[in-house]
């Protein structure tokens, strides 16, 4: 099962916005056993959405959007999709509803043109949004769906969670696998010399499959299982993390958020010793 993540926005081109909706959505993907393969981000292009959707759709089952279903003009998400599917777009009478009820509780005046926001294309399945005034909608292909969920961050982490996860777990049946990964930390040496030692460990398509990152002060060795129980992931990965650790002994200082000073400042705790340090000025 494998996913994309298409963030839609021209402000995010533009460095306006910082897009933490990707990370987060991928993060969300990776616990429920979802593989994402690829994201994208578009502006607001009615015609490049397409073609990034239309691609998307090839190579995915699940496609999550985010952003470009506002009321503006230039809220183009509904209109892609719709045109994709060779659908048009159809009224909800109860969203309508439901973002006239919002507005009411909230003390402003409807603007007309909120009035797009009820509109999804046909034969769509509405994702219901009390947290704003942006429903969502799912799409669904022969072997897989679009969602689109808003890009405002909180409204589209309630969704994600209240909407869209649910909905994949029953369509997908995802309890049947899940993803786990471990980060262990080296230092000492490069990223490349690091490589050159686990090589052979970090062949394309295995379980569980290991990368690196460099990073300023460390290299990260990332260990991801795929399985269908914690327990059965946690074994994948404390088999490989064991592999490592044999070839690269006393580099590896640490695992996950752990720091090396943070690690050198618990061991001097423990040896009950102090660190001085003197600023000297010479000519």
């Amino acid at each position: 099962m494998n996913a994309e993540i298409i963030a839609i926005g021209s402000e995010l081109l533009l460095g306006q916005i910082v897009d933490t909706n990707t990370s987060h959505i991928a993060r969300r993907l990776a616990e429920n056993g979802i593989e994402l393969v690829q994201t994208a981000t578009v502006g607001d292009n009615l015609q490049r959405i397409k073609e990034v959707l239309r691609e998307a759709i090839a190579r995915s089952n699940i496609i999550i959007t985010t952003g470009g279903i506002g009321p503006t003009e230039d809220d183009l998400t509904r209109e892609a999709v719709a045109e994709v599917f060779n659908r048009p777009l159809q009224f909800q009478p109860h969203l309508m509803e439901q973002i006239e009820a919002l507005f009411k509780k909230r003390g402003f005046r409807m603007s007309e043109n909120n009035r797009k926001q009820a509109f999804i294309p046909e034969g769509g399945i509405p994702i219901e949004n009390p947290k704003g005034t942006a429903p969502g909608f799912i799409v669904e292909y022969a072997n897989g769906a679009i969602i689109s969920i808003p890009g405002v961050p909180a409204e589209m982490e309630y969704l994600l969670e209240a909407s869209v996860l649910p909905y994949l777990r029953k369509r997908f049946e995802l309890e049947r696998q899940i993803i786990q990964y471990k980060v262990l930390r080296a230092c000492g040496l490069g990223e490349s010399a690091i490589g050159l030692q686990i090589k052979d460990l970090m062949k394309q398509n295995q379980n569980p499959s290991v990368g690196t990152l460099a990073s300023i002060g460390d290299i990260k060795i990332r260990i991801t299982a795929k399985a269908d129980s914690p327990l059965e992931a946690s074994s994948l990965i404390e088999t490989m993390e064991g592999k490592i650790r044999e070839r690269l002994g006393i580099l590896i200082y640490g695992v996950d958020e752990e720091t090396l000073h943070g690690n050198v400042t618990r061991e001097m705790e423990r040896l009950n010793i102090t660190l001085s340090v003197v600023e000297t000025f010479t000519k």
